[in-house]
């Protein structure tokens, strides 16, 4: 058993499988940052000085007079702010990731194009034919 888990950890699949699972983990919080820190606050200031991560519904008939921390403390919300937020994140990730797999495909060489056997017309059928019977001759 231990042989064959020392196989599968060693194929490479499982290694660059793990590169970008650690890989992609640290970029999603570059992302977040991004997104929380200054996509989001530009988005805001455009629209008003809105500031999307306390924009809530509260569930439990409280206004919307408290912080979104202490509104998730005093019941149930929907963060629909939060959500407007984290679908920004997705979507600029979504968008660098397309890219990457754009550039990686782009960098790829081009596989030699496989050798086409040429056609054989009727008249090859027939001259071949010809020799065929000239041989047997």
């Amino acid at each position: 058993m231990l042989q064959e888990f020392k196989t599968f950890i060693s194929r490479g699949n499982v290694v660059d499988l793990a590169v970008g699972v650690i890989i992609g983990a640290a970029f999603g919080k570059i992302v977040d940052s991004l997104v929380g820190d200054i996509v989001m606050p530009v988005i805001g200031r455009i629209v008003g000085g809105l500031d999307f991560s306390n924009y809530y519904i509260p569930l439990n008939g409280q206004g919307t007079h408290l912080v979104l921390v202490e509104a998730k403390k005093a019941g149930g919300v929907i963060a629909y702010g939060n959500f407007i937020t984290v679908s920004v994140g997705f979507v600029i990730l979504a968008f660098v990731i397309f890219q990457m797999v754009k550039l990686v495909n782009a960098l790829k060489k081009p596989e030699p194009a496989a050798e086409q056997a040429p056609e054989v017309t009727a008249e090859d059928i027939l001259l071949l034919r010809e020799i065929r019977d000239s041989l047997k001759k």
